[in-house]
């Protein structure tokens, strides 16, 4: 196709329902803060839209209304357009006559679950049939409206393809995205910002302070992930809106609200040590979270939270209704603001427990621990508690209004939760099932004084601190591959030559292997380092002996005393690619019974050790009949989905009943390692490099794929 150029038009997407009887409404419509050229999955989105007149929004509703009809549509619908930014023509870019990522997004936004209702369309309700889940009373003909707005942020893949070009055009990069939900844009701006986990919490995160004005004017014309920092610095410097819309083509509006954000930095700066009440409950009211205030003013966290309690500066908790309030809503979906009446009850009769998701989904964490959330919730609620998810992914089932009994649509960071905690009071907080995300809130949930149920947080320490792990490994008289802590390059190198190359290098407390590298000499060792302290670590560097050998993992589950083991897998690449980039055998083909022996025992004496309550997973390397251990993780892992559907074995509903106290014996399973399933499962890695332009295509420790597939037969070819 050749076709007529409209980059730069604003990009309006509508989700759109019609049933047989040709009735038809639109469910919610959303605006791209990236004008087009961009993907709409890799731009920053806001619904409701925020800068069409009501003409244009009227024309465009229709518009879709019509093209659906005339398209004979039943079901859910997606139309985008393109609008003339300066006049009232517009463009249709595409129709997706089926449910897309919007219509994860609209879901979540609205509280309209677009999907389950196009399903009751196809075995033909009608719209003025199917009762609206949320608020039992009115149907799903009736239009969703907002009193809040949403902001949806991408997740892209850059920290893991360092080399990778970073620009953003028609071809989407993200793996994943986050939404917040906020009474104003600015505050859904910032609550997306710190929900994104790439060590970002404001406008201030990426430093473009070092360019000059004519550098920093050239950095707009950039479209990539970065922009709206490099608009905040222009903004910082007094460019104008002018400028920067000509520039950039994003809406003025949305420069403003930029503004807004840019000019309570200064505010806070300027306030410094005697920051007031007002100024801090605005600050808030904008969602600028108290670390960032910290650091602007100059006080402490802890001042600013006790100067926020002593004014009752406090997070509300509102409710997603789908009718902006008009009917009251059945389900808990709540999302938080400061200034407001709080919606939420702590009050019940029931224990409560708290589940933390896995937040955006990017290489290394994905879809795999909000299978593990979504299971380990149904089984508390099996076994009487209340469930409480605090997740900030539109695109899981986590999310789904009905999955638990309360959902808290909220970034994941202590001062989040600590809002949540305070209002819900529960009784345990699970952390092994929402991967790296969930594990990194542990000891804030502590001092906020929530136990965390199954393995004690000194024992998931003990795993990743390598001395304390050295420790137990000589008590179970495991080997392991000689390895050294470090903090600095000159550590390393002299660590690298006692123990002779080539070595593993990698941070602690990482998932999906991030910045391990296998060094072969002295300057790997620089260039790794170097690439590792990017990002200021609060933990040492490991430096390994490089064994060369098989991989093979094991999850299983422990009760403080009995071990089940479902399965054993083995990877069929070498030992040093990531077992989530590796092809993965489900029974192990090419080990021993010797070998299946000692790994059976070196897994009972860990889990033992560690006093694994719930799920543990553990990565050994097999060498003739020797074993070694490459590292515990005593929480929920990738390759838990997998080993489940293969083996038929319940493993998440299982730990999870064990964390409430029941034994392996107790729930019908003999302990030890399960009999060998009759065929062959195979998982394969899917990877994304057509995409990622200029990324490194060679395979390591560090993960690269984006997700997976599963072949099952009886024989292994």
């Amino acid at each position: 196709l050749v076709e007529r150029c409209i980059a730069g038009w604003k990009e309006i997407e509508y989700e759109v329902m019609r049933d047989s009887a040709g009735n038809v409404i639109t469910v919610c419509n959303m605006e791209n803060i990236d004008p087009v050229g961009v993907h709409t999955g890799d731009s920053i989105v806001v619904a409701p839209s925020q800068t069409l007149g009501d003409k244009e929004y009227q024309m465009l509703r229709t518009s879709a209304l019509k093209i659906i009809t005339e398209l004979g549509i039943t079901g859910g619908c997606n139309v985008q357009y393109a609008l003339h930014p300066e006049s009232f023509e517009y463009c249709v870019i595409e129709v997706n006559p089926r449910v897309s990522r919007s219509s994860a997004l609209a879901s979540k936004a609205t509280g309209y679950p677009i999907a389950k209702v196009a399903a009751k369309i196809a075995l033909g309700y009608t719209l003025d049939e199917i009762k609206n889940a949320v608020t039992k009373k009115t149907y799903a003909s009736f239009e969703p409206m907002l009193d809040y707005v949403v902001v949806k942020m991408p997740r892209l893949p850059f920290d893991k393809f360092i080399s990778a070009s970073h620009q953003l055009g028609t071809q989407m990069k993200a793996t994943g995205e986050v939404m917040s939900i906020c009474t104003n844009f600015e505050g859904g701006l910032m609550k997306a910002i710190r929900s994104l986990e790439q060590h970002v919490d404001s406008l201030m995160s990426y430093d473009y302070s070092g360019l000059t004005d004519e550098q920093l004017k050239e950095q707009l014309h950039n479209v990539d992930d970065r922009r709206i920092w490099v608009i905040a610095e222009a903004l910082r410097r007094g460019f104008d809106y002018e400028l920067i819309h000509d520039i950039t083509k994003i809406d003025i509006w949305f420069i403003d609200k930029l503004m807004i954000l840019v000019e309570m930095e200064n505010a806070l700066k300027k306030a410094g040590k005697n920051l007031d009440a007002e100024l801090l409950k605005e600050a808030k009211r904008i969602e600028f979270p108290d670390n960032v205030i910290a650091r602007l003013t100059g006080l402490t966290e802890d001042e600013i939270k006790k100067m926020r309690h002593d004014n009752n500066i406090r997070a509300a908790f509102k409710m997603v209704d789908t009718c902006a309030a008009e009917f009251a809503a059945e389900t808990p979906y709540y999302y938080s603001c400061f200034g407001s009446e709080n919606e939420a009850e702590g009050e019940t009769e029931k224990r409560k427990v708290l589940v933390l998701g896995s937040g955006p989904i990017r290489i290394g964490q994905g879809i795999e621990f909000d299978f593990c959330s979504v299971h380990s919730t149904w089984a508390f609620a099996k076994e009487g508690f209340e469930t409480i998810i605090i997740n900030n992914n539109p695109e899981t089932v986590s999310t789904d209004f009905d999955i638990a009994d309360k959902l808290y649509f909220e970034p994941l960071t202590p001062e989040d939760v600590e809002s949540i905690v305070d209002i819900e009071k529960p009784d345990g907080a699970v952390v092994q099932f929402g991967g790296q995300t969930a594990i990194k809130l542990t000891e804030s949930l502590m001092k906020m004084g929530v136990p965390i149920l199954g393995t004690a947080a000194e024992d998931v320490d003990a795993a990743e601190d390598r001395e304390l792990f050295d420790e137990i490994l000589e008590k179970c008289q495991i080997p392991r591959a000689k390895g050294h802590t470090v903090f600095t390059a000159e550590e390393a190198k002299k660590a690298a030559n006692e123990l002779g190359y080539p070595v593993l290098v990698r941070p602690s407390y990482v998932l999906g292997g991030q910045g391990m590298q296998i060094a072969i000499c002295d300057e790997d060792i620089d260039e790794f380092i170097g690439i590792i302290n990017r990002i200021a670590q609060e933990h040492p560097i490991l430096v390994d002996k490089y064994i060369m050998g098989k991989e093979i993992e094991v999850d299983a589950i422990c009760d403080g005393t009995d071990i089940l083991i479902p399965g054993i897998m083995e990877h069929i690449e070498r030992t040093g690619i990531h077992s989530g980039d590796s092809i993965s055998v489900y029974p192990a083909q090419s080990i021993t019974e010797g070998n299946k022996k000692t790994l059976v025992e070196y897994t009972e004496k860990l889990a033992r050790a560690l006093h694994v309550k719930g799920m543990i997973n553990i990565q050994f390397i097999v060498d003739g009949e020797d074993v070694y251990i490459i590292e515990v993780n005593p929480r929920s892992s990738r390759t838990v989905p997998y080993i489940s559907k293969v083996t038929g074995i319940p493993i998440v509903p299982l730990a999870t009943q064990i964390i409430c106290g029941h034994t392996i014996r107790e729930l019908g399973y003999t302990p030890g390692l399960q009999k060998e399933a009759d065929y062959f499962a195979i998982k394969m890695p899917v990877f994304s490099f057509e995409k990622i332009r200029g990324a490194d295509i060679s395979l390591g420790p560090e993960m690269k794929s984006t997700g997976e597939c599963l072949g099952i037969a009886k024989t292994f070819n």
